[in-house]
């Protein structure tokens, strides 16, 4: 049997925070074999950095993955490739720096990672992430124990067709980006498990992650206004689950919310 802690979008230094706080007595508690975060909102609400990167895997995340916040801090374009346990959406176009996909290994166990964005309400240029994934689900599938896809997306509809696409490919598809935790946690018909949204990993007391009144008044009077990372009500948003590898089927998908 293999347990994937999945963490939803960290969120500023709030979230990596309670990262820091909860994630190896979580670990621990439920038994999980690897810890995979995604990160590309860690630093200031916006972007990662190779020190932030650094921070969080000795908090213990064993993979961090990326979304279309990846090039938002200065200079992380020449940081990326050095850090061997972070990978980018995998369907950027492969001029783009950094890995796009993830191999850790504890304890004589695998498990394969990738992500890959949405592109229905997203600016950022990517391929097909459907043609994408496929090849890569397959080649991760011939070396690793198991495999986890990551759905960086808006649209839930655009998450729960990868869902159905890779469904018998892959052990997980968890979809992130929205911060905004689902009650759809399941196992589909050819075994693999799904969630729409992970949620975020940060302040709930606020809009998605940022203070509430000034995104109110955005909304208001469409006036622009900074958007500063929230602190209220910190909670750690993660999905568990658990795969074997025998029958090629997960077991369970469940959300894990823990709080300050």
């Amino acid at each position: 049997m293999i347990s994937v802690l999945f963490v939803g979008d960290i969120v500023g230094r709030p979230g990596r925070d309670i990262v820091k706080t909860k994630v190896a007595a979580l670990r621990e508690r439920l038994g999980a074999d690897f810890v995979v975060a995604n990160a590309e909102n860690s630093a200031g609400g916006a972007g990662i950095t190779a020190a932030i990167a650094r921070d969080l895997t000795e908090a213990g995340v064993d993979a961090i993955t990326l979304g279309d916040h990846i090039w938002d801090q200065k200079a992380f374009d020449s940081e990326i490739g050095s850090l061997e346990n972070v990978c980018r959406p995998a369907n950027l176009p492969k001029e783009c720096p950094g890995r796009d996909r993830l191999i850790v290994g504890k304890d004589g166990k695998k498990l394969g990672v990738f992500t890959v964005l949405g592109r229905n309400f997203m600016g950022m240029k990517a391929e097909c992430p459907f043609l994408a994934s496929r090849p890569i689900a397959e080649d991760l599938a011939q070396n690793c124990d198991a495999v986890l896809a990551e759905v960086h997306m808006e649209a839930t509809s655009e998450k729960i067709a990868m869902g159905w696409y890779l469904d018998g490919r892959v052990a997980a598809v968890l979809g992130t980006h929205t911060h905004v935790p689902t009650a759809d946690a399941r196992v589909l018909p050819k075994g693999t498990a799904y969630l729409t949204d992970v949620g975020m990993t940060g302040p709930y007391e606020s809009v998605l992650g940022r203070e509430i009144e000034p995104v109110v008044s955005r909304f208001l009077d469409g006036m622009p206004r900074r958007f500063e990372v929230a602190t209220g009500d910190v909670r750690l948003s993660a999905a568990l689950v658990r795969y074997d590898p025998a029958t090629k089927r997960a077991v369970s998908c469940e959300l894990v919310t823990e709080t300050m």
